[in-house]
């Protein structure tokens, strides 16, 4: 690893940090991370497949009012240093992530305990009516949710691809890796159940369910997938979009007709 990759790496893990809180260009997601850090390294095709499969375990973990979700930051940027530097397989990278993700929300509790220092330093800088003083505290803050991933990411990668962190990564028994696998199947499925719970949208229901036998049912790759449901979507707003004109359309009709509501036995 260059010096060149490595200031990259860290600057990389420091955005991801700083995203997790920010929640606006996701990239604390481990899609992004992992790309991230495989185009950093120069194996961008074993990033993607890795976020990719992080993705779909992370995918329900979300932060519900003071409950802090496993941190997808933390594990997506030191998981893919690790099996790319270390030319692991994507199963030790599952297995590696999994106890990153918890480690990482346990330190993000303890760093966002700190920034408490700075909301209260903020509540005395607006009793000041200084502007300036709350945005530093606010960079305070972000900054420390950046140091809080760069700060392991850039020890992991200084030590990463040596002779002992492989001996430690090869000596993960494989009923580990592989239960990991299988139970990252059954958090796939919770995550996606949750996501569709809070959409609510029951008239999408039918192409879920559609799409469900066609996967189960036909060998079509996720590329066909994409285009059956664009699609599905066109026609789903077309229909949207008549309903919508002709509920509008009835609309001026009876604003244009006051006397058509009227039963004409009540004008006997």
């Amino acid at each position: 690893m260059t010096t060149i990759q490595f200031i990259l790496l860290i600057l990389v893990a420091a955005i991801a940090g700083m995203g997790s809180v920010l929640d606006e260009a996701q990239f604390h997601r481990p899609l992004v991370a992992c790309t991230l850090v495989g185009l950093v390294l120069g194996d961008v095709t074993t990033g993607i497949i890795l976020g990719g499969t992080l993705e779909m375990l992370a995918l329900g973990w979300m932060n519900v009012g003071a409950a802090m979700a496993p941190d997808a930051a933390l594990a997506s940027v030191i998981s893919s240093i690790l099996v790319i530097v270390g030319h692991q397989s994507i199963g030790a990278g599952i297995a590696i992530a999994v106890p990153l993700a918890a480690a990482g929300q346990v330190l993000t509790i303890f760093v966002r305990t700190i920034t408490v220092f700075f909301q209260h330093l903020a509540d005395k800088f607006a009793l000041d009516a200084n502007g300036f003083g709350i945005e530093l505290c606010h960079l305070g803050g972000l900054a420390l949710q950046g140091i809080r991933v760069a700060v392991p990411a850039a020890l992991v990668a200084a030590i990463a691809g040596t002779d002992t962190v492989n001996a430690l990564l090869a000596s993960i028994p494989e009923v580990i890796t592989r239960g990991l696998q299988v139970s990252g199947g059954f958090i796939v499925v919770v995550g996606y159940a949750m996501v569709i719970n809070m959409m609510n949208a029951k008239a999408l229901m039918p192409y879920f369910f559609l799409g469900f036998l066609i996967a189960v049912f036909t060998n079509v790759n996720l590329i066909g997938f994409g285009a059956i449901g664009l699609i599905a979507a066109y026609f789903h707003i077309k229909g949207l979009q008549r309903d919508l004109a002709a509920e509008a359309s009835s609309t001026s009709a009876a604003a244009a007709d006051p006397l058509a509501d009227i039963d004409d036995s009540e004008l006997m």
